[in-house]
């Protein structure tokens, strides 16, 4: 529902609250000038309110905004991550011995953890150079 809140601060509002005043002043009965009362309290709670309302909606607007273009940098950063390739060179049993001078169990379960690495850098969508 949209309100024109200009409508409801501007001349109408101005007449509305003449003929409230009017009516309190006028009133024959205590009761209907507390009622007339009221409904003008409560008249400028409400646009109180709806300004209130508005000026917020317009912060959580700007907020949207600016995560919008977090979420949009953020984005065009991971498509150039994923866009990468990661060196990760696979080596054989005899390759990790020699350089690392180690047993060959040793070299075994490097190369195992090696190839277990490569294929959960595959798995998560990022490229890998051998």
């Amino acid at each position: 529902m949209n309100i024109d809140k200009q409508a409801l601060l501007g001349a109408d509002k101005h007449a509305n609250q003449h003929r409230l005043s009017r009516l309190i002043i006028e009133a024959n009965s205590a009761e209907l000038r507390a009622i007339a009362e009221s409904v003008e309290q409560y008249t400028d709670q409400l646009i109180a309110a709806l300004a209130d309302s508005e000026k917020r909606t317009a912060e959580l607007d700007q907020r949207l905004i600016e995560y919008a273009g977090i979420a949009t940098r953020e984005a065009h950063r991971v498509a150039e991550l994923e866009a990468r390739k990661v060196n990760l060179s696979k080596l054989s049993v005899g390759e990790v011995m020699h350089m690392s001078g180690f047993s060959r169990d040793y070299a075994e379960g490097w190369c195992a953890g090696n190839d277990n690495a490569i294929h959960e850098i595959r798995t998560a969508g990022i490229k890998v150079k051998e």
